[in-house]
């Protein structure tokens, strides 16, 4: 076992403040005094975390994860799993040499509960933006069938966002800003027009958004 996972593994039972304090100075770890994480298993190479961000519970984020930041007030529910494929990797994406391992949520997004994201490449959660509902799945890795290897390529979801419940993204897609993703839905592929609901198997465009819907015009992250 590493260092890292034997610090992290080991403060997980200690309480918060003293907690914060490990993981901060042996660590390195950016953890803002208003920030918070719950009984769960965070060891990424490198945290930040911003003002009042929080981690909840039964959360599992693997040593192969580079990056894991959490703007102001950012969110992380509960029991999820969050995995990447470390760069030190022998076998697989090794011609892909300029990968980042990394979850980054901006200001006031919020990730739900039991959600698996795979941020072999990296993965981006705009301001404003909530990952609902449960049992979705972020993939940013595939077989490449043509070259017979693994590949990976990045995941954005935009600002003002929100993906519905069970839903697919594979990598290479983008919701774009002020975007719905339907439940159940597979994003396989990148839009660009704001202000849509995107649904079905896989996701297209099939409604127009008002723009001046309170979701989006929204000064608070936290949807009550």
């Amino acid at each position: 076992m590493s260092f890292r996972l034997l610090v992290s593994f080991a403060a997980l039972f200690l309480p918060w403040l003293l907690r914060r304090l490990v993981l901060v100075h042996l660590l390195g770890y950016t953890i803002d005094k208003t920030a918070q994480i719950g009984f769960s298993w965070i060891c990424p190479h490198r945290l930040e975390m911003g003002p009042y961000s929080r981690i909840g519970h039964l959360n599992l984020c693997k040593e192969g994860l580079e990056l894991l930041r959490l703007g102001e007030k950012a969110i992380i529910g509960n029991v999820n799993w969050i995995t990447g494929e470390p760069l030190t990797s022998r076998v697989h994406f090794k011609h892909r040499m300029d990968r980042c391992p990394q979850l980054v949520l901006a200001n006031h997004a919020s990730i739900t509960n039991r959600h698996y994201i795979d941020c072999t490449a990296p993965v981006y959660l705009g301001r404003f933006s909530v990952f609902a509902g449960c049992r979705s799945q972020i993939m940013t890795h595939s077989v490449d069938l043509y070259e017979s290897r693994q590949d990976c390529f990045p995941i954005r979801i935009g600002d003002f966002c929100f993906v519905g419940t069970d839903c697919v993204l594979l990598g290479g897609a983008s919701l774009p800003d002020y975007s719905v993703l339907g439940a159940k839905s597979l994003l396989n592929k990148s839009y660009c027009e704001t202000y849509y609901l995107y649904a079905g198997v896989p996701a297209r465009p099939v409604k127009k958004l008002p723009s001046g819907a309170k979701y989006f015009t929204r000064a608070m992250g936290f949807v009550n």
